[in-house]
């Protein structure tokens, strides 16, 4: 990992600091959604904190599950120590979201408004903290101007397919949060986005296959997707017709704005990589 610096002796990791300025400017935009919804500010920052530990335990548990459980049998005091690495985005996600149903449910609160506010702030934050992975792709078959050199070899940057992904999809999600015909659309368009992004960004990876190019984190990412596509179902199913607001238009106001603050966010972003890990 890049060491940026030390504080008493103490490495400060490059990847350390983008998952906390991640963190910090995703609960910024889940706070100004969660305030303009009108619900309970407390609740949010409640269910971040703890969210944030569920989401390493889950994270920590998928990995050894379906990346390295071979290793974990025979090491089982390795899996203690989680800063060597191995964390598995899609148990992290999962971990998050099961406390948080949980936690909103026990304090009789409905969990997909909150879902809702804080999806664009969530996708924001994971790309922000993708700016710091130190995880390359594949290598390069063809070289390509963009290519990270790592050992003598080119390497696809696979977190920068990923983050500039991800930050397509926070402006998509941030354009659409006015117009939404039922709660949960924002968070489970978030889950599905999330899910294709990520399948087309592993294409680039190299993870434990299952079969020729289709690998673990595919089928993680295929169920993520069906998942929110059946919830989306059932959402709509249950509903009548009357309950389901009539889509309208998106208003051309803040288009351009919107625009720029996310090809700002892609170049500052390539510009802050490329510095650190070129």
């Amino acid at each position: 990992m890049n060491v940026l610096f030390h504080i008493f002796g103490f490495p400060i990791h490059f990847f350390g600091v983008m998952i906390a300025a991640g963190i910090l400017v995703g609960l910024f935009v889940a706070y100004l959604e969660v305030k303009r919804k009108g619900l309970e500010v407390e609740k949010l920052l409640d269910v971040v904190l703890y969210s944030t530990i569920f989401a390493i335990i889950g994270a920590r548990v998928f990995y050894i599950l379906f990346y390295n459980l071979d290793y974990y049998l025979s090491n089982p005091i390795d899996i203690i120590k989680i800063y060597n690495g191995g964390l598995s985005i899609h148990g992290g996600l999962l971990g998050a979201f099961i406390f948080s149903f949980f936690y909103f449910r026990k304090h009789k609160l409905n969990f997909f408004k909150y879902g809702d506010a804080m999806a664009p702030g969530i996708i924001l934050g994971q790309g922000i903290g993708r700016v710091g992975c130190d995880v390359f792709g594949k290598v390069m078959t063809s070289p390509l101007g963009w290519g990270i050199m790592r050992q003598g070899q080119l390497f696809h940057p696979a977190q920068v397919y990923e983050f500039l992904l991800n930050y397509i999809v926070f402006f998509i999600l941030w354009r659409k949060r006015k117009n939404t015909q039922y709660d949960g659309q924002i968070f489970l368009w978030y889950v599905v986005f999330y899910a294709v992004n990520r399948s087309i960004v592993e294409l680039f990876r190299t993870n434990p296959s299952i079969i020729s190019w289709f690998s673990v984190s595919h089928l993680l990412s295929a169920l993520f997707f069906i998942g929110a596509v059946v919830a989306i179902h059932l959402i709509k199913k249950k509903k009548t017709y009357s309950e389901i607001k009539e889509e309208k238009p998106i208003h051309s106001t803040g288009w351009i704005r919107d625009i720029i603050i996310t090809l700002a966010l892609m170049a500052i972003s390539i510009f802050i990589f490329y510095s650190v890990q070129g």
